[in-house]
């Protein structure tokens, strides 16, 4: 198949929009002066491209050799990045405070270094501003390099505050890398590994945890060190699959934003995400009233400029309501209206694709199987299953685990007899393998192969029996694991009530809102 993913001039190519090619072309024109330059026969070329094919790229450029075309490559991305940096520059406080930098930096070497601490200034004045400490750092650097080497008839005052400032952000920063790497290690820990499986890696998680996080965090009032405190506690609670907390830091990281609304315009990428773990909270919680109101505000998000800037932010708060109108329909059984929604939301994904990583589209396939053997249609959940089972096996162990029992199960409701017992034992022994069988598992396992050897007319009590060995560690935290994946007290039940399975979850779904807006009124 032609190599579209690993060629990267022909991916950013693919990504403008018609205003950033036009840009482009005006840009390089002015730069250059000739309209017939090689660099926009080659972008045109690659333009019209449906995937990247080297050998008919060549052909569409006549008098240019593999050799020149490697060259010419670089060159145009180069340019193009360039480009883009012009272009965007009013939209991105990071990029302007880049150029700022630069600008000063241009003065000083010129020898104007009055008028480069003016512009280190202002540039200082927008840094804190948008909480860009990092940005801080240099200005203040820069600065102090220009007081050190220099006479500026700077006073003595701001030599002293420029010392005491260059100390304050460097104990910022070190706690912001602190509290970033925490976030980032425990998410990196959920995407290997799904939730905390046992005591063994509950104590783990506790001890990491509580040694990664800085002294005194009742402390911390900076927005950045406040935003990675949260998502690290909010990554935390959901690996020990504590909800609550899960539900009270994703609440404090958008309530951090409602605080500093400009923020929201800085920091698009952590809203948007912090939107979606909340939106996930209420989804776990079964939090039927604040999940609509959730997704309701995200909703309306998306159509606000801060969403549709950049193509990142687009694509994610796209596939994160994509994601989410999927949950909405899982929890409340209406597996069918959700269904109409998958070729829309295929569509999405494929429109986004450049944008997504494998991770993401593993979990749009496992819930879009769960949509499938929710409704009944067996074949094609195992369609989407086998996407799983067959794809990268470095991601989601958990979610590898249960994509290989939920096509177990629907193999099972397919009457597959003569595969069924195969099939007990490989997912059994893959299951085992990953660490990652409970005791609702061992009995999803014992019922399995239980079943084979009982009548038709006698299953009835043995579900019955079944029903109520696991309904007893519904409130267990290390068992609930098969429950967030599998809702297979549901399944169970639409089998001892002679239901169908949307019917039951939709009359939970109806008894709990009503509980919940019960709660909410009193």
């Amino acid at each position: 198949m032609p190599n579209r993913s690993t060629d990267i001039l022909f991916l950013l190519v693919k990504s403008l929009e018609k205003s950033e090619k036009r840009h482009f072309k005006l840009y390089i024109t002015r730069s250059s002066g000739k309209q017939d330059l090689k660099i926009i026969q080659l972008f045109d070329a690659l333009d019209k491209l449906p995937e990247y094919d080297e050998k008919l790229l060549l052909k569409k450029l006549n008098d240019v050799t593999k050799p020149q075309l490697n060259n010419l490559k670089t060159h145009l991305y180069k340019q193009l990045l360039a480009s883009l940096r012009l272009l965007k520059t009013a939209e991105n406080t990071d990029l302007q405070l880049s150029e700022m930098l630069d600008h000063a930096r241009v003065l000083y070497n010129k020898g104007l270094k009055l008028q480069a601490l003016k512009i280190l200034e202002k540039a200082k004045e927008t840094a804190k501003a948008n909480h860009k400490f990092n940005y801080l750092a240099q200005v203040i650097s820069l600065e102090k390099k220009i007081e050190t080497l220099h006479i500026t008839r700077s006073t003595l005052d701001k030599t002293e505050s420029l010392a005491n400032e260059a100390l304050m952000i460097s104990g910022h920063i070190d706690r912001v890398v602190k509290l970033s790497n925490l976030a980032l290690l425990l998410y990196r820990w959920y995407v290997q590994n799904g939730h905390s499986r046992n005591e063994q890696d509950e104590v783990r998680i506790k001890e990491f945890f509580t040694k990664h996080l800085p002294e005194n965090p009742e402390t911390i009032t900076d927005f950045y060190e406040l935003l990675y405190l949260y998502q690290s506690y909010c990554w935390y609670g959901y690996i020990r699959q504590d909800f609550l907390m899960y539900y009270r830091y994703s609440k404090k990281w958008i309530i951090l934003y409602q605080q500093e609304p400009m923020m929201v315009n800085v920091e698009t990428g952590h809203y948007i995400k912090g939107m979606h773990n909340l939106l996930n909270a209420h989804f776990v919680l079964r939090d039927f009233i604040g999940f609509e109101q959730t997704l309701h505000e995200f909703e309306e998000f998306a159509g606000e400029s801060a969403a549709l800037i950049h193509d990142n932010f687009r694509a994610h708060t796209a596939v994160y309501i994509d994601g989410a109108k999927i949950n909405y329909h899982l929890m409340r059984g209406t597996f069918k209206e959700g269904l109409s929604l998958v070729p829309e939301i295929e569509e999405h994904l494929e429109e986004h694709r450049l944008f997504l990583d494998p991770h993401r589209i593993l979990v749009f396939n496992y819930k879009i199987a769960t949509l499938y053997f929710g409704n009944g249609s067996y074949e094609i959940s195992i369609d989407y299953l086998q996407k799983i089972i067959n794809g990268p096996g470095d991601l989601r162990n958990d979610l590898q685990c249960y994509a290989r029992l939920l096509h177990l199960l629907a193999h099972y409701e397919l009457g597959n007899d003569e595969i069924i017992d195969s099939l007990i034992k490989s997912v059994y022994r893959f299951m085992a393998k990953m660490k990652n069988l409970t005791v609702v598992e061992e009995e999803i396992f014992r019922f399995l192969r239980h079943s084979f050897h009982i009548p038709a007319r006698q299953m009835k009590p043995e579900l019955e029996k079944f029903l109520a060995v696991i309904k007893k560690f519904e409130n267990n935290r290390f068992e609930t694991r098969a429950f967030s994946y599998l809702d297979i007290i549901s399944w169970v039940e639409s089998k001892v009530y002679s239901k169908p399975m949307s019917e039951i979850i939709y009359n939970k779904y109806l008894q709990n809102k009503h509980r919940s807006a019960l709660r909410k009124s009193a």
